[in-house]
């Protein structure tokens, strides 16, 4: 049982990092379509649309990216007796929230 849980848990960690990659890929796509929208002086409540579709992807694949790491690196160094890397990983994670909140 154990076993069946370790490997659950890592194909949700690939399974996620290639959702992320996948929303990383859309949106430089949509970014290239934002910058050729805004040379064509297109309708500027259009471009914003699509701005708007750009961060939501990017923000998708953060919080995707963020489950990857809290079920994996995280949780591996919370589970630790290492008291300093407990430490670092939080901090870590307070920043990188901190950065997305902004």
């Amino acid at each position: 049982m154990g076993t069946e849980k370790i490997i659950n848990n890592n194909f949700m960690v690939i399974n996620n990092k290639e959702k992320s990659l996948i929303n990383f890929k859309k949106a430089q796509g949509s970014i290239s379509k934002v910058i050729e929208m805004t040379e064509n002086g297109e309708y500027c409540i259009n471009i914003m649309q699509q701005n708007l579709a750009v961060i939501g992807l990017l923000r998708s694949a953060h919080e995707m990216l963020m489950e990857n790491h809290l079920n994996s690196c995280f949780k591996s160094a919370m589970a630790s007796k290492n008291e300093k890397k407990k430490k670092e990983m939080t901090d870590e994670i307070l920043k990188v929230t901190k950065l997305f909140n902004k």
